[in-house]
């Protein structure tokens, strides 16, 4: 079989499925990528946490340069896998395949000379970060691996968006599991056995990382991909306006991840009680840790949409687009208030898990997840909206959806609260972010809905 024939299977196969299904066997893939990859994550906080409370704050610092990575690598897989998606649903595969390598190879330079300046000027880039002076050493071993790691971390997520948008969530599965299946035996070896501290664990990630690279590289050569190829790399005005268009919002989602991941671990040092800054910092880094785990269930969820959206939009099948968003918008806000009842009630057992040695720790934990969890429900319509216009090229709206959650409301939130509560407003910063992103995105969600309806219905009388 050809490499057209089998995009044509795909094409009829993405068509004509019921939705739902669709959705759901989409879906159960890259919930189980996002689940191990989240669970690595989690287990990796938990080893570093054995060792001291300024190697758990040094993760937490270091976890705003890995948002860094994810803003390059989910701005050119979003932006270039949304436009393969739609591509393909027009049957325009050489134009799926240029982007494709232009996608793919624009993130790995750029990792390189992110590997390098970093590198150069390391301890300055851990002080930008949030560290404090007594956890600049251990930030410094703890980015060393990822830092010389960066290039293939961000090309891998370039490629796991990729085969996710064409509709191949199972390739990108089979990468990242076997990579966070890999980084949690590297953990304990390089931790324990081997005795390198917190820098094992930057090790054991940066080596996991480049595996999963080549396991995703892997999955564009099987039938039914758009095979990445050297020959493609022509980057063009076409090629990166349309990565922009398609990626734009990513890229401001993950920029703003990152800012407020910087400002929220200043905003835990600045008004930690004296002594206790290294306790408040990796408290909320534990809380994120935890949080992303939980969210990732949802965001796997959400991320089986995606393809149904790109492909069916660019087929014109409109009524196919609205039902798949609603199936979706429900399916996430049950699984959000089932997850957000469980963590509001087991609050300070779960953060015990990671350092149950520091009391602190686990009281600012506990109230902050407490926090979030209150308003953990409400997340879904953002997010799915947010995703919804993305896919469908509506640039400005999607991107706006995108910097609210921390930008538009968290980072005057962390600013603002703190000020009047102290370290109770760094705490309650996250769920007064959620809350008002929720009320930005249901009036987008009720406009989309009744444009798809009006679309589908002029179709249907032509």
């Amino acid at each position: 079989m050809t490499e057209e024939q089998a995009l044509d299977r795909k094409y009829v196969d993405m068509t004509t499925t019921p939705v739902r299904r669709l959705v759901l066997r989409l879906a159960v893939p890259t919930i189980i990528s996002m689940m191990v990859t989240a669970f690595y994550n989690v287990v990796d906080a938990v080893f570093v946490g054995h060792l001291s409370t300024e190697d758990t704050a040094a993760v937490g610092v270091g976890f705003a340069y890995m948002t860094f990575i994810q803003a390059v690598g989910f701005f050119f897989g979003h932006g270039s896998g949304n436009h393969i998606s739609r591509s393909l649903g027009t049957r325009l595969y050489n134009d799926a395949s240029l982007i494709a390598a232009v996608g793919f190879f624009t993130p790995f330079l750029i990792g390189i000379v992110t590997a390098v300046a970093g590198l150069c000027f390391l301890p300055q880039l851990c002080v930008l970060l949030g560290a404090t002076p007594d956890v600049v050493p251990q930030t410094s071993a703890y980015l060393h691996y990822i830092l010389l790691a960066s290039p293939f971390m961000m090309s891998a997520l370039t490629l796991n968006n990729q085969l996710r948008l064409e509709g191949n969530a199972r390739l990108g599965m089979i990468g990242l599991v076997s990579g966070s299946v890999l980084n949690i035996v590297l953990d304990p070896v390089f931790i324990f056995v081997l005795g390198m501290g917190v820098k094992g664990a930057s090790l054991a990630t940066a080596v996991s990382q480049i595996f999963c690279f080549c396991l995703l590289f892997w999955g564009t050569t099987r039938p039914g991909s758009v095979h990445v190829r050297l020959r493609n790399f022509r980057p063009s005005v076409y090629c990166y306006r349309e990565i922009i268009a398609g990626g734009l919002p990513s890229l401001c989602r993950q920029t703003f991840n990152c800012l407020s991941a910087i400002l929220l671990n200043h905003a835990a040092a600045r008004w930690a009680l004296p002594g206790a800054e290294a306790s408040s910092i990796a408290a909320f880094a534990v809380v994120s840790r935890t949080m992303m785990f939980a969210f990732s269930l949802v965001l796997g969820f959400c991320q089986g949409f995606q393809p149904v959206c790109g492909f069916n939009y660019g087929a014109k099948l409109y009524g196919r687009v609205r039902q798949s968003f609603h199936f979706t918008l429900m399916g996430s806000f049950v699984m959000l208030l089932v997850m957000g009842g469980v963590g509001f009630v087991f609050a300070p057992q779960i953060i015990a898990l990671f350092r149950d040695e520091d009391a602190e720790l686990i009281r600012i934990g506990a109230r902050a997840l407490r926090w979030q969890c209150a308003a953990f429900p409400l997340i879904g319509v953002g997010t799915t909206t947010n995703m919804l216009f993305q896919n469908i090229r509506m640039t400005w709206r999607s991107s706006l959806l995108s910097i609210g959650r921390q930008g538009l409301f968290f980072i005057p939130a962390v600013l603002l609260l703190p000020r009047l509560y102290g370290l109770h407003g760094v705490e309650m910063t996250q769920a007064v972010a959620d809350i008002l992103t929720f009320l930005l995105a249901v009036p987008f969600a009720v406009w989309i809905s009744r444009k798809l309806k009006a679309l589908d219905a002029a179709r249907q009388s032509q």
